[in-house]
């Protein structure tokens, strides 16, 4: 009985190392529970985590008044192999993969310690009488194996925050051996990884700038990036700086000391985390707000929340703006097309005009590049090389990036996720000569306005589109609503469980008519509803 008990462990465990990485890998989407992200995913997709065929390991539960030690532990030894041969021959689909970092790897170490140390218990007061028992804790324990990982995340809290004290007084001293080097912090709710790597192909064309990498906007992105990357050559460090609640941008502030910043636009991202909007323009301006006197903000004087926004130091201030004529940089003429944009801009004291070219679709790029241009001007590259710079910029990864799939014209704004890029971004389409089509599963992260915007969001893409497809029948129903109310053909609506899906109507559609597709928003596989 005894070591029939072992062999059930063996595959119990077995079962449990695999489930764990399912855990961890939400966890990582949520950033680790930072501002309790995970709590909210868990709090909104009970029935997915918790109505699912685990629900076989609480079997034991039934047993409870009768003996039956042999076959609960056959039954035990079956349920753990058939769920674990189900996960390894039916594994999910993942759009990102579980990131194996060093991090990760500490938490697996410590969830197996958590259930060795309650198997250990179990096995130094074994008794047959309790078998039953036995498997109904054990049977809990892998089910609540979701909280079983914030277990885990808070343990190992002691030892994460002594790496990241590490690795901050290794980037602190690094920074302070660089004593010409001089960093830029960009911020707000959307347009951050654009405006980032526009103004980096911008400063280039003089200087050596780097920017954080990827999606490095966190404290722990931007150690790593100044531990890893920079060196006693670069002139200007671009940081990312992202956020989910209060005071995280001034957390990043006292890490890297911007002189200067830039903040993009200001909206409900987040409006989950942050509780309010008021909350979400405060914790922006905590970048603009930590500038020394002898730095330089950059702010969007078509932005209400930035116009309104009483700032509480004396940094100087360029606006840039398309509709306010009091911007100190102010783009006019725009020509958009799906080849690119033209756009002349109008420097506040300066009685010339100066015609740029861009590669980059959208009226957010402007606003993107207008950024750029007035810190590029500011930090003395004359604007015939701004000009030359902004004609050489190239397309930021998944932002209103073209492409090709088979005959088909990919608009690929994948990683747009707010509702007034997503809007920006049906207009673009809008302007493409042929069959116009949306792939999105909508936006998230919107707290009480989620239905106002998406259905918003669905009555203005009924003037922009000739078929709209929604990934995941839940989540864009308001969109649904949206593009019925307006007029919009219920034949012209696809309602699809998986983007893949929607890539297989793409490769179906005929190669004599010109498509464009847009991929407006893919929501990581946390907001999956399968």
């Amino acid at each position: 009985m005894f070591y029939g008990f072992i062999i059930s462990l063996m595959l119990y465990f077995l079962y449990i190392y695999i489930r764990t990485f399912h855990n961890l890998h939400m966890l990582q989407q949520n950033r680790y529970n930072r501002g309790h992200k995970y709590f909210y995913w868990l709090k909104q997709n009970l029935a997915k985590n918790f109505l699912t065929r685990d629900l076989l390991v609480l079997f034991p539960v039934i047993l409870l008044p009768f003996k039956t030690n042999s076959l609960i532990i056959y039954l035990s030894c079956l349920i753990y192999f058939i769920l674990t041969m189900l996960i390894i021959n039916h594994p999910e689909k993942h759009k990102v993969p579980l990131a194996k970092t060093a991090r990760v790897k500490r938490l697996v170490v410590t969830n197996l310690l958590v259930h060795l140390i309650f198997v250990g218990g179990i096995l130094l007061t074994f008794n047959e009488k309790n078998l039953t028992i036995y498997y109904c804790l054990l049977g809990l324990l892998a089910y609540l194996n979701a909280f079983v990982v914030i277990l885990d995340n808070f343990l190992n809290q002691p030892i994460e925050k002594y790496i990241a004290y590490h690795f901050k007084k290794k980037a602190i001293k690094k920074l302070a051996s660089f004593p010409s080097l001089e960093v830029i912090g960009i911020t707000g709710s959307y347009g951050k990884t654009s405006s980032k790597n526009i103004l980096n192909d911008i400063l280039n064309i003089k200087y050596n700038a780097f920017a954080t990498p990827k999606n490095y906007n966190t404290p722990f992105g931007l150690m790593i990036t100044i531990n890893e990357y920079l060196d006693k050559f670069t002139d200007y460090f671009i940081a990312e700086m992202g956020a989910c609640r209060r005071h995280e941008i001034q957390e990043l502030c006292d890490l890297v000391h911007p002189k200067y910043g830039i903040i993009t636009k200001i909206g409900l991202m987040h409006l989950e985390t942050f509780g309010s909007e008021e909350n979400i323009q405060k914790t922006k301006f905590e970048l603009i707000e930590s500038l020394p006197p002898d730095g330089l903000g950059i702010l969007n004087a078509d932005d209400e929340k930035q116009v309104n926004y009483h700032l509480k130091n004396s940094v100087p201030i360029k606006w840039i703006g398309i509709k306010n004529p009091q911007a100190d940089y102010r783009a006019t003429n725009i020509q958009l097309s799906y080849s690119g944009t033209t756009f002349t801009v109008k420097k506040k004291g300066d009685k010339k005009e100066y015609e740029f070219t861009t590669k980059l679709l959208g009226e957010a790029n402007i606003y993107n590049i207008l950024a750029g241009i007035a810190l590029g001007d500011y930090l003395d590259i004359p604007m015939s090389s701004l000009i030359t710079a902004v004609k050489k910029v190239q397309p930021v990864e998944h932002r209103l990036e073209m492409k090709k799939f088979y005959h088909v014209n990919l608009i690929d704004d994948a990683y747009n996720a707010n509702p007034e890029g997503a809007n920006m971004a049906l207009d673009v389409l809008k302007m493409m000569p042929g069959k116009r089509i949306i792939i999105t599963p909508g936006m998230a992260e919107l707290a009480l306005e989620d239905a106002k915007i998406h259905y918003e969001f669905g009555q203005h893409m009924s003037k922009c589109v000739d078929t709209a497809i929604l990934v995941g029948r839940e989540k864009t129903q308001k969109i649904y609503e949206g593009l019925v109310a307006a007029g919009f053909k219920e034949k012209d609506i696809i309602v699809i469980d998986d983007v893949l899906q929607a890539f297989d109507y793409l490769k179906s559609t005929s190669p004599k008519q010109e498509i464009y597709a847009l991929i407006e928003n893919d929501l990581p596989d946390i907001f999956n509803e399968k």
